[in-house]
């Protein structure tokens, strides 16, 4: 089905090729290469998914996720493009809500592949959506309620992303089921390439961090060494 793509890059050569390979599958895109301009041209538009660069002239990629995700309104899957060698803008763009997020030099059949896995999720929450709402989770300590998006962990709300709350959802749907991470990526991102465990990672840690007393030492969800993870609990 033709989506609609908004694209906010600076580097004009990779926003070009960008935009070339994902009018390949038919979708409309709308290219900006100014932060301010891309803000704007969102604020005016409808679209499906937006293709984010972190570092733009006028207002960074980190801004304009924040204010997307203040929308409660809408809510349009965020890919984040990012340059930098550190962890800490790709954290920064998780923890403001961004879905996704692909380091620079980056394949341009790994980005469609991430597209079309973010609109496959999309397409699939809202189908949810017209349906019957998924039933909320209770387990000694823990609360997972999927109507409100609402975690309260040892009596306290917990505030988490949109793929933390997704995977902390699918694990506790399966309790004692141990998932590879390839697994995790499949079902809970929607792809499934070698070389992206650290994705799964990067948000398993961060997840811990949030409902685990101890994260070096979780009740929760535990490691299964050499196979994957395992999310623990006993339903009330």
């Amino acid at each position: 089905m033709r989506k609609s793509i908004l694209i906010v890059e600076d580097d004009i050569h990779i926003a070009e090729l960008v935009r070339m390979h994902l009018a390949e599958s038919g979708h409309h895109l709308t290219v900006c290469h100014d932060g301010e301009v891309g803000w704007s041209r969102y604020r005016r538009g409808r679209f499906d998914l937006v293709v984010l660069d972190i570092m733009l002239p006028g207002m960074d990629g980190l801004e304009i996720c924040r204010r997307i995700r203040q929308d409660e309104t809408r809510y349009t899957p965020v890919l984040m493009l990012t340059s930098k060698t550190t962890e800490l803008d790709r954290v920064l763009g998780l923890e403001l809500g961004a879905d996704d997020y692909l380091t620079k030099p980056f394949s341009l059949m790994e980005l469609v592949a991430r597209v079309k896995a973010l609109l496959r999720r999309s397409d699939a929450m809202t189908n949810r959506g017209s349906g019957s709402t998924p039933k909320r989770l209770e387990f000694p300590n823990l609360r997972i309620d999927p109507a409100t998006h609402e975690v309260i962990c040892h009596d306290e709300p917990v505030e988490l992303t949109a793929k933390e709350f997704e995977l902390l959802y699918h694990f506790a749907s399966h309790p004692g089921q141990v998932f590879s991470r390839m697994q995790l990526l499949d079902q809970v991102w929607g792809y499934h390439h070698e070389g992206y465990e650290h994705t799964v990672n990067s948000h398993m840690n961060r997840l811990r961090g949030k409902i685990e007393p101890d994260p070096k030492n979780p009740i929760f969800i535990k490691t299964v060494w050499g196979v994957g993870y395992q999310f623990i609990g006993d339903r009330q």
